[in-house]
């Protein structure tokens, strides 16, 4: 694919690429040990980048929720996170590129059995105020509350703090913490599939088409399979391909 000069001034109007990653979703973003970004949207926005001609700055963010709320403050210029209608309004969504699973963190012993279950009078339920999980329930939880806190990870200490029914998120860092904190175990199933995209504010359409272009053929060409298996991220599905909306 090639981009036109005026392409990239509209997709980069600072002459750099700027990158919002989400590090509270250890599917898409992680640390290495040496402290430097790394997983698969590093590897997407590098060689975005590197086909633009263009060099990368990543910006570090602990919530998607917050990525979402800077959309039109002309702070990133792509981003990563779930497609969500409630979204919408300030980010063109590419199709996705990763699926990956909500569901509960409980208690061992908690008669939570189901995911189903779940949404009961009494239960309180943990989120990480705006993530694509405390979107998707909000919308669908009809009787047990939910309970935000500022990110994923805030959430896991607050349902162990407060002593809630449960937390809800994705499901790898779930069983994560689950493996490594006896007494908590993660329901089977999910309560959606969770369609990660790559995100443009909106009122670039150029850069939008480019950026949707460029995701099919990372996925097509085998680019995101290998990088989610560079960040032992096996659980994860490459999305199918998806025509331009």
């Amino acid at each position: 694919m090639t981009a036109s000069p005026d392409l990239i001034r509209e997709l980069a109007p600072t002459g750099r690429l700027r990158a919002a990653l989400n590090f509270g979703n250890i599917v898409l973003a992680q640390r290495d040990a040496q402290g430097q970004p790394a997983g698969v949207t590093v590897d997407l926005a590098r060689e975005l980048a590197r086909r633009l001609g263009l060099e990368v700055d990543f910006l570090s963010y602990e919530s998607a929720g917050v990525v979402a709320d800077q959309a039109q403050d002309g702070v990133w210029d792509i981003g990563f996170m779930a497609r969500d209608p409630a979204r919408a309004t300030g980010i063109s969504f590419t199709a996705p590129y990763v699926i990956i699973e909500g569901s509960y963190l409980v208690p061992a012993d908690s008669p939570l059995q189901t995911i189903a279950d779940v949404d009961a009078s009494g239960v309180r339920v943990a989120v990480g105020k705006g993530a694509a999980y405390d979107l998707f329930l909000s919308r669908t939880l009809k009787h047990a509350e939910i309970v935000r806190a500022a990110t994923s990870a805030d959430a896991i200490d607050l349902f162990v703090a407060d002593k809630l029914e449960a937390v809800a998120g994705v499901k790898q860092p779930l069983i994560k913490y689950a493996a490594a904190h006896p007494g908590w175990r993660v329901i089977e199933g999910r309560f959606t599939a969770i369609e990660q995209a790559m995100a443009v504010p909106k009122g670039r359409p150029e850069a939008f088409a480019y950026v949707h272009a460029f995701v099919e053929e990372m996925k097509a060409s085998g680019f995101v399979a290998d990088g989610l298996a560079r960040s032992q991220q096996f659980d994860a599905a490459v999305a199918p391909p998806e025509a331009m909306p």
